[in-house]
């Protein structure tokens, strides 16, 4: 195990642990230790603590450095979109961390391989792990690669949930509607997956425009539209 994942460390991002049992703690789950007395190592909890201070840090940094017109708001409104849960551990889940994992048994059977909460603990652990093996520039590198990068592709919208969201901007001034409106339904011809176009509504209104291959995920889509348009007034 150990020895593939440190292949595809090296292979993708020049990552090589001189302290090899460091990569080992961060992949180590407490359950796995139960079961195992005469293994010799720790599990992930205290790479954790570390490793989500570090990346909190670095992503303020990154957050400041980059944004430069933003105000505190927008910066801490990104900042805790990007170091959640689902966030962490869908990044986790795009380097294969989840099969590499060290699980006890009754952990193994429950599915908590791939469990977000797991997920999130071990990315935050391997931060650690990479902070004490090879400093705070490399952290950097890394997450500017694996992290930073997706920023504008647009990969952290996934994870907030922008109808919510624009029901408490508008409802700042007091009690409101929001409809929203089906324009269309169309069938791509390279998939043929259904296409849905939605129109959010407010005053009859409309705020913003949004497709998906659902109802929901154009409402969704549609949402973020209106809410970024609105905030960047």
């Amino acid at each position: 195990m150990l020895k593939k994942l440190q292949r595809e460390l090296k292979e993708r991002f020049k990552i090589e642990f001189s302290q090899p049992k460091l990569l080992l703690e961060a992949f180590t789950q407490g359950n796995y230790l139960n079961e195992h007395p005469t293994f010799k190592g720790r599990d992930y909890q205290r790479l954790e603590f570390l490793g989500d201070s570090v990346m909190q840090l670095a992503t303020a940094d990154y957050l400041y450095r980059h944004y430069p017109n933003w105000d505190e708001g927008q910066l801490t409104e990104l900042r805790i979109t990007m170091v959640q849960t689902r966030s962490f551990a869908a990044l986790a889940r795009e380097l294969k961390f989840n099969e590499y994992i060290l699980l006890g048994h009754g952990e193994e059977i429950s599915g908590a391989r791939n469990r977000d909460s797991l997920l999130e603990d071990v990315w935050e652990a391997f931060i650690g792990a990479l902070y004490l093996d090879q400093g705070q520039a490399k952290v950097e590198i890394f997450l500017s690669q694996q992290m930073f990068a997706k920023i504008e592709t647009g990969f952290y919208d996934q994870f907030v949930d922008y109808k919510t969201k624009l029901q408490e901007l508008l409802q700042k001034k007091g009690s409101v509607i929001i409809k929203y409106q089906k324009l269309s339904e169309t069938i791509k011809q390279s998939d043929n997956k259904q296409v849905f176009k939605i129109a959010v509504e407010y005053n009859e209104n409309v705020l913003g425009i949004g497709e998906g291959t659902s109802i929901k995920n154009a409402e969704k889509a549609a949402a973020r539209v209106a809410y970024q348009k609105l905030t960047q007034k």
